[in-house]
Formats: C-alpha cells, sequence, structure tokens
C-alpha cells in the first residue's frame, strides 16, 4: 500500500478515518509518512505540537485497539512529547488486553519519571480490569495510590474500587469504601447493591436499598433495581420481589427485557410459577435470555415435559438457540426423561458448533449419567479439551450415581494432581459415593479435608450424606451423636437421613425419635409416617403401625405416588403401583406373574416387611399375612 501524504492544516481527520475503521494498514502507512516529516519531532511552535500530539496519541490509540501492543510500545518509545493521554493508552492498552504485568509496569514507569500525569482516568482504567478474586491485592495497591495521589474523594475513583473489590470476591473492602466516601451519586449505591447482591450477601443488599430510599438524596435506577431482583431471588424473598415489581410497574420499566427476565427467575425460584409464566407470555418480545430464564424455570419446578415442549416449538420456530438455551433445557433431564430426546439435543450441540462451551458439554454428561449411559457420560468427558473444576465434577458425580466408587476416588486424585482445586460440590459427590458402598472411614476422611484443607464450611446437604454413610453401616448411635453435635441446625435432609437409616435396620427408638425431628421441621411430610410405619411393620408393632398411618389421615398427609418408567421407540412409559390405565395393562401382568414365577423356581423368597400386597405364583394379588 503507498504512504499517505499527511495533510498538517486538517490532521485530525484522516487519522481518526483510521481509528474509527480500525484500519491497521491506512493507520501504519499514516505513522511510516509522520515519521518522514521533521514537524512531528520538533514543532516550531505551540499548535503544531498540539496538533502533533493528537496524531501520535490517536496513532497510539489505534495500535492498542487492534490489539497490537509491539507496535504501540515502539510508537510510544518514538514519541518526542508525551502526556496524560499517552500514559492512560498505554496502561489501558495491556490491562483491556489482559496483559495486567505490562499495564503496572507503565503505571510505575509513569510514577518513576516524574510526570504529573496521573489522573483519575488513569486509576479508573487500571481498576477496571482488576475484576478477578486474584488480583485482589492488586486492587489494594491501587486503593493505596488513589490514597497517595488525593483521588480518594473523587466520585468516579471510587466508584470504580468499590466495582472492583466486589468482583476481587473482597465486599468487606468494596463497603468500607462506600462507608468513607463523602459524596455520593446512583452509580455508588447501585455498586454495592449490585455488589452484595453477587457475593450472594442478598439480605446486606435489601438493607442497603432501603438505606438509599430513605437517603432521599439518590433515585436508584434500572440496574439497582436489577440488583434488588437477584437478591429476592437469591433469598427467595417473594413478598419483596412483588413489591419491587409494583415499583417497577409504576416507573414504567416492567416492559424492559432484563427487567422482564428478572422477574421471571425471581418468581420462579419463589416457587410462583404462575406468574413468571404470566410474565413470559405478555413480553412483546423475547431474547435468548427470556427463553433460557423460562426453561430454567420449567426445570426448577419440576415440569420437564413442559420445557421439553417449549423447547422444541424454540427451534422449530427459528429462534436463534445460544448455548445458555441448551443448558437450561439439559438440566430438565432426570431418570424419568427420554434419551432419545437427549441425543437429538446432543446432535443439535454439534450441528451448532456448542460442544467447545464447557456448560454444554457439562449438561451432556449430566444428562447422559442420569438417563443410565454411563458411558456415553465418559466419552464426553474424555473429548472435552479444556476442562473446568464443574467438568470434572460433573463426572465424578455420574460415577457417584453410578455407585462406581472406585472410579469416583480415581478421578479426584486425577483432578487435584492436575491442579484443579475442588469444590463443595465435588465433595458432595464424593460423600456420596462413599456412602452407597459403605467407606465410612474415606468420607470421614473427605469431610475433614473439606474443613481443615480447603477451609469450606459444610452446608447441610454435606451433613445428610455423613449421616446416611454413617446410617448405612448401621452406626445409627454415631449418626445421631453427629447431629446432636453440629454447629448449623439440622434440616429436613438430614432427619430424613437418619429415618431411612432407622427403616433400613428396623430401629423403632431411634426411628420414633427420627420421625418426631422430621415433623417438627416439616409437618407436612409424608416421608416421616411412611418410614416410620415400615419400622413398625419390620418389627411387628401393627397397633403402633396403623396409630401412625391414622395420625398422618388425620394430619391431611397424602403419600406422594411412586413412579417407575421405561423408554421403548422413543416413547417413555410411566407406571405406579396397581397401575391399570396403560393400554397393554393385561399383557404386562402377564409378563409381571411369568417373572415372578420364574423368581420363585429360582429360589426367591419375597421381603413382606414393607409390602401391603404382592403376586403370589399364579400371578394373582394377595395380602401380606
Amino acid at each position: 500500500m503507498d504512504e499517505v501524504e499527511v495533510d498538517l492544516s486538517n490532521p485530525q481527520n484522516q487519522v481518526s478515518l483510521s481509528i474509527d475503521q480500525t484500519n491497521l494498514q491506512l493507520g501504519s502507512s499514516l505513522h511510516a509518512s509522520i515519521n518522514k516529516n521533521h514537524e512531528f519531532f520538533n514543532p516550531v511552535d505551540q499548535f503544531i505540537q498540539k496538533e502533533s500530539l493528537f496524531i501520535w496519541n490517536s496513532l497510539l490509540s489505534m495500535y492498542a485497539k487492534s490489539g497490537n501492543l509491539t507496535d504501540a510500545v515502539k510508537l510510544f518509545d518514538e514519541m518526542p512529547v508525551r502526556d496524560t493521554v499517552s500514559w492512560n493508552t498505554m496502561i489501558s492498552g495491556f490491562v483491556k488486553n489482559g496483559d495486567i504485568d505490562k499495564g503496572f509496569g507503565f503505571l510505575k514507569s509513569l510514577r518513576e519519571s516524574g510526570f504529573s500525569g496521573l489522573d483519575q482516568a488513569t486509576l479508573t482504567t487500571v481498576m477496571s480490569a482488576l475484576d478477578r478474586p486474584e488480583l485482589v491485592y492488586s486492587t489494594g495497591m491501587v486503593h493505596g495510590l488513589v490514597i497517595l495521589t488525593g483521588y480518594c474523594r473523587e466520585i468516579t475513583v471510587g466508584n470504580a474500587l468499590i466495582t472492583s473489590y466486589f468482583k476481587c470476591c473482597c465486599s468487606k473492602s468494596g463497603r468500607q469504601v462506600f462507608d468513607e466516601m463523602l459524596e455520593r451519586n446512583v452509580i455508588t449505591w447501585t455498586a454495592v447493591v449490585s455488589g452484595l447482591a453477587q457475593s450472594q450477601h442478598y439480605v446486606d443488599s435489601l438493607v442497603l436499598f432501603q438505606e438509599m430510599r430513605s437517603n432521599g438524596m439518590v433515585s436508584p435506577n434500572l440496574l439497582t433495581y436489577l440488583s434488588l431482583l437477584t437478591s429476592c431471588s437469591g433469598l427467595q424473598a417473594l413478598l419483596e420481589g412483588c413489591q419491587v415489581h409494583g415499583v417497577l410497574w409504576k416507573l414504567g420499566f416492567q416492559s424492559d427485557l432484563c427487567i422482564e427476565s428478572a422477574l421471571m427467575d425471581m418468581y420462579s425460584k419463589c416457587g410462583n410459577f404462575e406468574d413468571a409464566w404470566k410474565i413470559f407470555e405478555s413480553a412483546e418480545k423475547l431474547d435468548e435470555v427470556s427463553l433460557t430464564v423460562i426453561l430454567a424455570s420449567f426445570a426448577q419446578n419440576g415440569s420437564e415435559e413442559e420445557a421439553m415442549q417449549i423447547f422444541i416449538k424454540i427451534v422449530k420456530s427459528g429462534i436463534k438457540i445460544d448455548p445458555n438455551m441448551i443448558s437450561a433445557i439439559l438440566s430438565v433431564f432426570g431418570s424419568g426423561t427420554s434419551l432419545g430426546f437427549g441425543k437429538q439435543i446432543h446432535s443439535l450441540v454439534i450441528k451448532r458448533k456448542f460442544i467447545c462451551n464447557p456448560f454444554v458439554t457439562n449438561g451432556l454428561i449430566n444428562m447422559y449419567s442420569k438417563c443410565g449411559e454411563l458411558g456415553d457420560s465418559i466419552k464426553i468427558f474424555r473429548r472435552t479439551g479444556q476442562k473446568n473444576v464443574v467438568s470434572w465434577n460433573s463426572m465424578i458425580a455420574a460415577f457417584a450415581r453410578h455407585g462406581d466408587a472406585s472410579r469416583a476416588l480415581k478421578l479426584y486424585e486425577q483432578m487435584t494432581l492436575e491442579g484443579v482445586t475442588p469444590t463443595d460440590v465435588t465433595f458432595l459427590s464424593l460423600l456420596h459415593a462413599c456412602s452407597h458402598v459403605g467407606l465410612v472411614h474415606k468420607g470421614m476422611e473427605f469431610l475433614q479435608t473439606m474443613i481443615e484443607v480447603y477451609k469450606m464450611e459444610p452446608r447441610t446437604e454435606h451433613y445428610s450424606c455423613v449421616v446416611d454413610m454413617l446410617g448405612r453401616a448401621g452406626l445409627l448411635s454415631e449418626a445421631k451423636k453427629l447431629i446432636e453435635g453440629l454447629e448449623i441446625k439440622p434440616d429436613v435432609l438430614i432427619w430424613q437421613a437418619l429415618l431411612g437409616a432407622c427403616s433400613f435396620y428396623g430401629d423403632p427408638e431411634m426411628g420414633k425419635y427420627a420421625a418426631d425431628q422430621l415433623l417438627l421441621t416439616t409437618p407436612e411430610s409424608a416421608a416421616a409416617y411412611i418410614l416410620l410405619a415400615n419400622i413398625y411393620s419390620s418389627k411387628g408393632k401393627w397397633k403402633e403401625r396403623a396409630k401412625t398411618i391414622k395420625r398422618m389421615k388425620e394430619m391431611g398427609v397424602a403419600k406422594e405416588t411412586g413412579i417407575s418408567w421405561i423408554e421403548i421407540g422413543k416413547k417413555v412409559h410411566s407406571f405406579v403401583v396397581m397401575d391399570r390405565m396403560h393400554p397393554e395393562t393385561e399383557s404386562i401382568y402377564q409378563v409381571l406373574a411369568e417373572l415372578f414365577r420364574f423368581s420363585v423356581e429360582e429360589g426367591y423368597v419375597p421381603d413382606k416387611r414393607f409390602v401391603l400386597c404382592y403376586f403370589n405364583q399364579d400371578g394373582k394379588e394377595q395380602p401380606v399375612s
């Protein structure tokens, strides 16, 4: 390409053209022409110097924005004079391209050069790149520089500091900066409300919003309300969420796409799926986010079939499918969903080239393992190029789900050897695996490692797994002792685990204790009555069993019907106890009778402890005597 002559009477037009269009070739040609013009290196007056500096900075910006930082450094070194814009361009160029070290290197050089050009733009630019937990110390260093240079009273700098601290998962420091600010605007308040919500300090976020409203100096904006809805979703605070919805309606924000998606998410997570669906139906325009939210809502509310039907309609209507949507539909798969449909989604993933997306591949691993195809889960895991911690967790959970504790533990060892730090979800799957095969000692080791080595606080899900593990091993007294020594309040999961173990081993005394505790936690629980009745049945205590069932009926508690399923010809067939609704009922019961007869001939003796009726050798239903 020929060199371009630079017209010094109006240089901005030519240089701006190359910047606006990010035209690297044109910009490079201008650079070459400038190098031949001595006026740019030795300006004769202030006007020429000002114009020259503008062109130098414009070229510098072009190289930085195009990611051509090597040429940017060469140009910077050639410049006869530099100003604050020059330094800021170099610093922002490196930090925005992910090279934090070199960006800080230029910041250090700026300070050491004696040039008094460091301004609030420099500081906010650097802080915009400090958005990961591992960069929290760098944020602290910049905070010190802010205080040293006297910019701590600038609102824009304070806002950038708050945002950086929260993104670095240091909410305490972010809140401290906020508390020390003498002047705040809506961005300041929103940064903290949002930061607290993203850090899962939902209550603090709502309290601060109330303080913002009572302060009266600043009015919340759209982003403030979005953050507030995130907190309501996290707390499952339906009342507060409805109040926010009312305010948004008055302000006329309810039709905003982001607000609609946040409202759907809030209502669905609060269990109010009906209102989430109303918002979805009334939306004038739908985007990928709102569709993903409603699919996830169906999954969370146990409406797998409806989620699949909506996804099919989305595909047929030609709406753009994105990886998040695929991830949401994959989350609906469980033991009763169609493997055939899952394979169709897998084909769609390959066709749309989403297979490299970690959320999609992790969803596929879970889908196949939940549908009983552990081999396919293993294949996808092995073919996944860049595995993140969720990939490892998904595969460990798959092995645990299929009772393959040996491979789950081996995979955990491989994961740690490759330098991947386990999460609380990792240990939850490992405890499940140990529970199912009776590895009590190993399971207790994992619990100790989680607390002492990785400094994680176990959740009730972890403790319920440990109780289940001890219970399955017949260590009921140890399980009770563990529960009594917990610092957290035992919830329904923990008491159900203990009661289930008592049911398996037929311990009426411990079972009565666990059932009473479970009913105190959830009075409407059918499991407490059914499992306790089973314990009494196993010990022949029919009067106690009758009293338990009578009490259950008096409390108006109904037992949830158990469902079995099988997929034949891409169609899922579901059955309940004594089911007579299936069109092939007679044939099914004939086959069951035959199978039962063969089983008895092979020496099978039915366990009648928990059964109210069974098939005799003639295939007829017979009460348990």
